[in-house]
């Protein structure tokens, strides 16, 4: 289910679709129905499992960090710095980008942040944490 993960723009959309979808197959591992009226807490208590958002966001963040800290002038590092010839976006609300729920937990200077590791991995949690609660 996390192939790619690294490359999502997590919205509130693609986070409960994820939620919803991990739902459905633990039911299926324990051979429940929705008609069966268990609730999800307790179905996580049995299966045991992670939460894919939660696991969707770690690797995000740790591959963040890994693009960023890269000299050696790969396509993923340069898309990050890279801004449109126009430098003018579409109207009306714009969409979700990349990087901006790292920014969003983190701060404007993220790409700086990334050379600390270990306070880079400090901050992951709260990017973490961020789209636990949301989904």
């Amino acid at each position: 289910m996390t192939y790619g993960a690294e490359t999502w723009t997590h919205t509130k959309k693609v986070v409960h679709r994820l939620k919803v979808a991990q739902r459905a197959m633990e039911r299926a591992m324990l051979g429940l129905s929705l008609l069966n009226k268990v609730p999800n807490v307790e179905i996580r208590n049995r299966t045991g499992i992670t939460d894919i958002v939660q696991r969707a966001a770690a690797l995000k963040w740790n591959w963040a960090g890994q693009i960023c800290r890269r000299e050696d002038g790969r396509w993923s590092r340069v898309n990050l710095d890279w801004q449109p010839r126009t430098g003018h976006r579409s109207i009306g609300r714009p969409p979700a980008r990349w990087r901006d729920d790292i920014v969003k937990a983190v701060g404007k200077n993220w790409m700086q942040l990334t050379s600390n590791r270990p306070r880079w991995r400090a901050n992951e949690e709260a990017l973490v944490q961020q789209w636990t609660e949301i989904g």
